[in-house]
């Protein structure tokens, strides 16, 4: 996915001897969380946040506050889940983008970046969600396609959206079929289902199940 269609340049970086005063105003008139600031010879410092540069005296140069300069970017060849991944550890909705020589190319847009997620199959092909959970040790992506696979299902796309003492969920999207066989299979494999975007008959069974046995033990 090329992404080098999608590089901004309407905001040129400040200079490092702007005023403060200059950052607040442009941020009063954009949306952007932060602002890429260079040097005279061009070269990217980094980005202020807008409320690093609202705690700030207007009156003083941006190099003044040169600890709060965040030294975050991408490289134009860097893969689209990768500026993701950025945007999201650098809490950020503007992301710089350097090519090989660290030379400033213009800067990526969040809603842009999303956009191109939104348009993945995993989000756009019709199909259900799953989310399963086994220990961090226990798992394979391998074991996982299999388990679809072997229900006639057609993985679209999987990835681990939590990890937490010593149990990792993931996240599977699945088309092609319905999901009952394949959560009962999950379970058969010692897989704890979180969640099946559909009905789930396995456990309406035992519920209905655990229902008589209440109604039995009650007469």
């Amino acid at each position: 996915m090329n992404l080098s269609e999608y590089i901004i340049n309407d905001i040129k970086p400040l200079d490092r001897d702007d005023k403060i005063g200059d950052i607040q105003l442009l941020f009063n008139q954009l949306t952007y969380s932060h602002i890429p600031i260079k040097n005279k010879e061009g070269v990217y410092l980094g980005c202020m946040s807008e409320t690093d540069a609202h705690c700030f005296n207007s009156t003083k140069p941006l190099s003044e506050y040169s600890h709060a300069i965040e030294g975050f970017y991408v490289r134009h060849n860097t893969v689209w889940l990768d500026v993701l991944e950025a945007f999201a550890q650098n809490s950020t909705n503007i992301m710089p983008v350097l090519n090989e020589k660290n030379i400033y190319l213009g800067y990526y847009e969040l809603n842009d970046i999303i956009g191109l997620f939104n348009e993945t199959p995993f989000f756009a092909e019709a199909g259900s969600i799953l989310i399963v959970e086994k220990g961090t040790t226990d798992y394979s992506f391998s074991e996982l396609s299999q388990i679809v696979e072997s229900n006639n299902g057609k993985l679209l796309g999987a990835f681990i959206s939590k990890m937490e003492n010593d149990l990792v969920q993931i996240t599977l999207k699945i088309g092609n079929t319905g999901l009952n066989d394949i959560m009962q299979t999950f379970r058969r494999y010692s897989y704890n289902v979180i969640s099946g975007h559909e009905e789930d008959s396995y456990m309406e069974s035992l519920k209905d199940r655990s229902d008589y046995l209440n109604k039995y033990l009650n007469i």
